[in-house]
């Protein structure tokens, strides 16, 4: 298993921990969803030759400027979703398992209906 598929299946279990979450190809990237309908984080590798292995994630208003003005060489605002403030996190430039677990719980809080982020919350203490 090389060192992406590793990263890759770590992340997965965190993703599909939260409740009524799924993942799928989207776009050729594995891609996670609530409910099969809404992504709140995609997984890609050297997307349109960008050399980079990253997520894309949901966040929280305000957060993308902030993290990335504080750490440009690991975040960074992705194409296409970066306008609507999601955040890109480089996973090729050392990872903080517990940021990263953190990152993906506020891209899920994002998306999910209250009732989802309640319970996951709840399945959290």
């Amino acid at each position: 298993m090389t060192p992406e598929q590793q990263v890759l299946t770590k992340l997965r279990g965190i993703c599909l921990a939260l409740p009524e979450t799924s993942e799928r190809l989207s776009h050729g990237a594995p891609t996670f969803f609530i409910r099969e309908k809404r992504s709140f984080l995609m997984a890609l590798t050297n997307h349109h030759g960008d050399g980079r292995f990253a997520i894309w994630c949901a966040a929280p208003e305000g957060m993308q400027k902030m993290l990335v003005d504080a750490d440009g060489e690991r975040f960074f605002v992705p194409p296409y979703v970066g306008h609507r403030g999601w955040l890109g996190l480089r996973l090729d430039r050392g990872i903080h398992w517990d940021e990263l677990e953190g990152i993906v719980e506020d891209a899920y809080a994002e998306v999910a209906p209250a009732k989802l982020v309640e319970a996951a919350r709840l399945g959290r203490s």
